[in-house]
């Protein structure tokens, strides 16, 4: 008797963030519900004043690292824009920039936290929506990037889509930094 030939499968390959709609949504989620159990942490976490002093610290530095990369990262996509380096030199660089983004708004929510934010204020309601759409859209850009990568020619919509990008991390970013000047001078 004859056997059939085993069926060829082939190998899986685990599903990556930045590849679909579908995983950013999914990755906006989880790190908006992150947010909320910071915000209820937030609540009940009580600081002496030296921890008070350490988070401030950590909180300042963290805002040098994260915003720092971005502004480097936009700095490298003007530099695109106006001619001076190439699309490949831009995606190279702005993928060595996530972990630094990623870490300093890591550090600024983390450290938020131990700063008794006031959740009566409108002001800080305004920047926990502003660091909220922030995260979102540092999650949808990873996509931009790995279609920036993967296309073939960046047309108008690739464009519009990385200008509206780099717009909208910026209002949110200077957003929140004023927002977190003017709360911590008593405005």
């Amino acid at each position: 008797m004859l056997s059939a030939a085993p069926a060829v499968v082939p190998p899986s390959r685990p599903v990556r963030l930045y590849e679909s709609w579908w995983t950013v949504a999914a990755a906006a989620l989880g790190a908006l519900l992150a947010l909320t159990l910071g915000l209820w942490m937030s609540l009940h976490v009580r600081t002496d004043a030296t921890l008070h002093t350490a988070a401030l610290f950590v909180h300042l530095a963290s805002l040098v690292l994260g915003f720092g990369a971005v502004l480097s990262a936009d700095y490298h996509g003007l530099l695109w824009a106006v001619g001076r380096c190439t699309l490949a030199d831009v995606l190279t660089a702005t993928s060595r920039l996530h972990v630094p983004i990623w870490a300093g708004l890591g550090g600024l929510v983390a450290s938020g936290m131990m700063l008794h934010p006031d959740l009566g204020s409108p002001l800080t309601l305004t920047k926990l929506a502003l660091v909220s759409v922030l995260t979102v859209n540092g999650l949808q850009a990873g996509l931009l990037g790995h279609r920036l990568r993967t296309a073939t020619k960046v047309g108008r919509r690739l464009l519009v889509w990385g200008g509206a990008t780099a717009l909208l991390s910026q209002v949110c970013w200077w957003g929140a930094v004023a927002i977190g000047f003017l709360n911590t001078n008593g405005s």
